[in-house]
């Protein structure tokens, strides 16, 4: 299938019973949506799970898309409710107090640079920082900063005003600075 053609008319084309058109939009979403599962449920086990569970959601409920407004705040809006949902799930369980990732980082290779090797440690800082802000501005920060969504997509994608979009980001920018500090990092 070209790409040139939208996500609209392919989810366009799988409401009219092309089921096969559903795998351009997941190959289309699944690099994204794997990103956002990994920033917004860093140090839970069940991304994987949960990236599964948000494209069969996203398959049952074609029927209920609307093709004339954008598909991406549509399929973000099913990966947001299915991630606060982990998170749910996850407060209801014992949850282990470390991540191995963090405190044990994996080798660094003897070839990469100096420079580079800083900047991973502090990007593996700034993710571990995210983590420990509030869900409501984690997931904006995440949304505008990683995915690069403007301030409308994100207030589409979770049913809130622009406005509150802003002031999440606004405050979110904070708590990151806060803990960024903590951890001597500069944003």
């Amino acid at each position: 299938m070209s790409t040139d053609i939208t996500d609209e008319n392919i989810a366009k084309r799988v409401q009219d019973g092309d089921a096969e058109a559903f795998g351009v939009l997941m190959d289309r979403y699944e690099n994204k949506l794997t990103r956002y599962a990994r920033k917004f449920l860093a140090g839970y086990d069940d991304r994987e799970d949960a990236l599964q569970n948000v494209f069969i959601k996203a398959y049952e409920h074609i029927q209920g898309y609307d093709a004339k407004r954008p598909f991406s705040p549509w399929i973000y809006r099913i990966a947001h409710n299915e991630f606060v949902n982990v998170l749910r799930r996850q407060k209801r369980e014992p949850i282990s107090p470390f991540d191995f990732d963090t405190l044990f980082p994996h080798p660094i290779a003897p070839e990469k640079s100096d420079t580079e090797s800083i900047r991973n440690e502090d990007e593996e800082t700034i993710d571990a920082c995210i983590q420990e802000i509030d869900p409501k501005y984690r997931e904006v920060l995440i949304l505008y900063f990683y995915e690069e969504l403007d301030y409308k997509t994100i207030a589409d994608i979770l049913h809130v005003p622009i406005s509150t979009v802003g002031v999440r980001i606004k405050r979110g920018k904070e708590k990151l600075k806060v803990l960024c500090e903590m951890h001597h990092i500069d944003l």
